[in-house]
């Protein structure tokens, strides 16, 4: 069967995902800077809400994958926090300043986190070498790879998530993420062979401000829809799931 992760950010999308059916949770903050650490509040109380595999990422800023001493403090302290909460797993990942893995420090962070589990986020998609890069996340001790092929969504990835699936024999899982929806679910489920998916399933929903100053964006930049709400939605993760295991049932009878 597939297992579907719901990106969440919020505890109301953690709910979602869980009624929709979906396997783990990666609870991240900002989407728009490709996810930070959530807030303490929000890890405890999706832990509390839902029990569903709950993941929280570890990225102290948005930007690029080379930390400096402080923030790779900060992430370890972060993983402690996720241990003492209860949480089943992290999501982690650091690069050089040359664009490879930063096998020293991921491994201190994989090897802090255990009896946690470990996936290795997307920053493996700015690595300069991605055949070289999965066999040192596999040497890490990572439990699977979060990637979108090296491309902006998984769909334009497919040859190269189909060849890390290939490469990979079984010794990590290669979960497909970016652009992931129910329209495209089934051609990446027949064409990867990936059994992991990764989505937001999400869509925005009107705030319920009645006053809304028009002369000010509080992200300082023009567009970004401030009085809606990002949410999981149930009945996507639900027909996700439905496509997705049904791409599968179709190619393993072929």
């Amino acid at each position: 069967m597939i297992t579907l992760e719901i990106c969440a950010t919020s505890v109301a999308s953690c709910i979602a995902a869980q009624e929709g059916g979906a396997q783990r949770i990666e609870l991240c903050d900002n989407l728009l800077e490709g996810g930070t650490t959530p807030s303490y509040g929000a890890i405890a109380m999706a832990r509390e809400k839902v029990q569903l595999a709950l993941y929280p990422i570890i990225r102290p800023r948005g930007g690029d994958f080379l930390y400096d001493g402080l923030e790779f403090e900060v992430m370890k302290r972060d993983i402690t926090l996720c241990k003492q909460l209860g949480c089943d797993g992290v999501v982690i990942g650091i690069l050089t300043a040359d664009g490879r893995v930063d096998k020293e420090r991921c491994r201190i962070l994989t090897e802090l986190a255990w009896p946690m589990g470990v996936t290795f986020h997307r920053a493996f998609d700015m690595t300069a070498d991605p055949m070289q890069a999965l066999a040192d996340i596999i040497d890490i001790g990572c439990e699977r790879i979060l990637t979108s092929g090296q491309r902006n969504t998984a769909v334009e990835g497919i040859p190269l998530l189909k060849t890390l699936v290939q490469a990979a024999e079984g010794r990590i899982i290669i979960m497909a993420g970016s652009g992931v929806r129910s329209h495209n679910i089934a051609t990446l489920v027949k064409e990867t062979g990936a059994v992991e998916y990764h989505t937001t399933a999400r869509a925005y929903v009107e705030g319920g401000m009645l006053y809304r100053n028009p002369n000010v964006s509080m992200g300082g930049a023009p567009g970004v829809k401030e009085y809606e709400i990002s949410l999981t939605q149930a009945s996507e993760v639900k027909l996700i799931l439905e496509e997705a295991n049904k791409a599968q049932q179709g190619a393993a009878q072929q």
